[in-house]
């Protein structure tokens, strides 16, 4: 028992110091989890697990492109939304494979923070609908 004690003061320690020195992981959840390159979406939505006020929204970039709106999900996390036609132009991006997206930003005490998912990017023609 005394082992794992051990590991939870080291692990609060390790913890401690990213904060306190390096950038902060987050969790990213972002949709759509496929994106069309071809589709008349709006908007790529990415929430978070960081709480809603302690984000500089201001700061925040989806691989390098300004946010376009944020606000707190139901539960105090940020939630930030991107203007699809800009992701859909990242350099790069591998159609029918799967593409890393990073969420970055600063909090109010000036950390960094960062947070990645994979989504898969195709490039489909939308077919009219059948009557």
């Amino acid at each position: 028992m005394n082992n794992w004690k051990n590991l939870f003061v080291f692990s609060a320690i390790i913890c401690c110091f990213f904060y306190a020195f390096g950038e902060i992981t987050i969790n990213i959840d972002v949709t759509p989890k496929v994106l069309n390159i071809q589709s008349k979406s709006r908007v790529v939505t990415v929430h978070t697990n960081i709480d809603y006020d302690v984000v500089v929204g201001s700061s925040v970039k989806l691989n390098g492109i300004k946010i376009n709106s944020w606000k707190a999900d139901d539960r105090g996390n940020f939630v930030a939304k991107f203007l699809s036609d800009e992701v859909k132009h990242l350099d790069n991006l591998v159609i029918d494979g799967f593409n890393e997206i990073t969420l970055t930003g600063i909090t109010v005490d000036e950390k960094e923070f960062i947070g990645r998912q994979d989504i898969k990017i195709i490039s489909v023609a939308p077919t009219g609908k059948s009557k």
